[in-house]
């Protein structure tokens, strides 16, 4: 066979899509027992991020695929079940259950002499299978394996309390009652304390670092559709800084007026944290912010302002590691952390493995995973030609010089791109 895409998530069941209608050869491995990625609800027993209250940040008409749109009954926002539901329809409407084999896990990905790939793999009854394929497609994603402090704070060890990661976390009800500190202030911080605080007696949020947070939606429009908006796009960047400044400061005021910290980096140089729930949670009183932890002590949790709360649990929104354990050391993540992708999509010095949806955008993300997913189907059947190695470090060293200028050096910085310009990197590539 001639491609083993590994992951049928949305990005994995993109890249199928477009093996497929090139008439490519291909296997999809996916170790969950059903599509639909991290929208997928985990079922008992599994670890992963799709709690009961995870909905869509982007706005539905751009998550969907572009020739098979969300239903027109769904919101604007669907919730993960609805998520996962129409990512299975989306199989069975592009043929592609039939290529993906489920309950199957990766275990090696190894380069041959030959240059072909071995892929080593797992399946439901514990029995291993080695395939060789001429291409890999790693559509797996990286939440994966959880980034806890490293070391906890003092007296974790002994805490009374249960300490747990976001993956763990599945329902604000299993608190019910009880006193609990969320970690972080990133997407998944955000909306499981907003979703505890309407079960726990008292939910907590412990900031160590002020990050931006912006409402889905700015003057009646989705945030994701301003992104791809031609005026938008046309604007020189200090001038889309300039108006996301002004647009958040009528919409929301400082961060400092909620008792969060207010971010040390202007807006567009990190990460921002979409939610239209957590200000209104904490403005209600069912939110308390607090800064970081600094020890614990017995069933108390001592914050770094002195101050110190019983707490029956401690949730860590903290993010995951960027590791891919099935791949050759190094590979895509460099000594420094960063991701070093042509493209974003393509090793340099690997030829036959891809990477598609590795990509954080400032606006949807399915857009850009079917552009990566049809450019590779294209390089797997020769319509497209990648540039010499030299070139691809070039521009992967381009790339991530400009990441560090904008954003700093941030691990999870070299994985950020703007959703208007990333296209069009590939459209000289791409069919009219």
């Amino acid at each position: 066979m001639r491609v083993c895409v590994i992951g049928a998530g949305l990005s994995g069941l993109a890249m199928g899509r477009a093996l497929k209608e090139r008439g490519i050869s291909f296997v999809c491995l996916e170790k969950a027992p059903d599509v639909g990625g991290i929208w997928r609800q985990p079922g008992a027993g599994e670890r992963g991020p799709g709690y009961q209250s995870l909905h869509l940040n982007t706005a539905k008409q751009l998550t969907g695929y572009v020739d098979f749109p969300m239903p027109s009954s769904y919101p604007l926002y669907p919730r993960h079940s609805q998520v996962a539901a129409y990512m299975r329809s989306f199989a069975e409407w592009a043929g592609l259950l039939d290529h993906v084999e489920l309950r199957t896990e990766v275990l090696s990905v190894r380069q041959d002499g030959d240059g072909a790939w071995t892929v080593v793999s797992r399946g439901a009854d514990g029995a291993q299978r080695s395939r060789r394929f001429e291409q890999v497609v790693v559509t797996s994603g990286h939440n994966s394996e959880p980034a806890l402090p490293d070391p906890l704070p003092a007296g974790a060890d002994s805490y009374a309390g249960t300490i747990l990661h976001s993956l763990d976390y599945r329902d604000g009800a299993d608190f019910a009652g009880r006193r609990v500190v969320v970690v972080g202030l990133g997407a998944s911080a955000v909306d499981i304390a907003a979703d505890l605080s309407r079960h726990a007696e008292r939910t907590l949020l412990s900031v160590r670092r002020g990050l931006h947070i912006v409402p889905k939606q700015i003057f009646g429009m989705s945030l994701d559709e301003i992104a791809e908006a031609p005026w938008w796009n046309a604007m020189p960047f200090a001038e889309r800084r300039q108006w996301v400044e002004q647009a958040l400061l009528v919409a929301r005021g400082r961060l400092s007026d909620y008792g969060l910290p207010e971010p040390d980096h202007p807006i567009l140089s990190s990460a921002t944290t979409l939610s239209d729930e957590i200000l209104s949670r904490i403005r209600h009183g069912a939110v308390t912010p607090k800064p970081a932890i600094a020890s614990f002590e017995g069933d108390r949790v001592v914050f770094t302002d002195g101050s110190s709360e019983t707490a029956d649990a401690v949730v860590y929104c903290t993010g995951f590691h960027m590791t891919f354990p099935f791949l050759p050391a190094g590979c895509p993540v460099g000594a420094d952390g960063s991701v070093e992708l042509y493209r974003r999509v393509v090793p340099a010095d690997r030829p036959g493995l891809y990477f598609v949806g590795l990509v954080r955008p400032a606006g949807a993300f399915t857009r850009l995973a079917e552009a990566q997913a049809e450019w590779v189907a294209r390089l797997v059947d020769g319509a497209a030609v990648l540039p010499a190695a030299e070139e691809m470090r070039e521009e992967i060293s381009t790339y991530l010089a400009g990441v560090v200028e904008r954003y700093g050096r941030s691990r999870a910085a070299s994985i950020h791109v703007d959703v208007g310009p990333y296209l069009a990197e590939f459209r000289e590539s791409l069919p009219v």
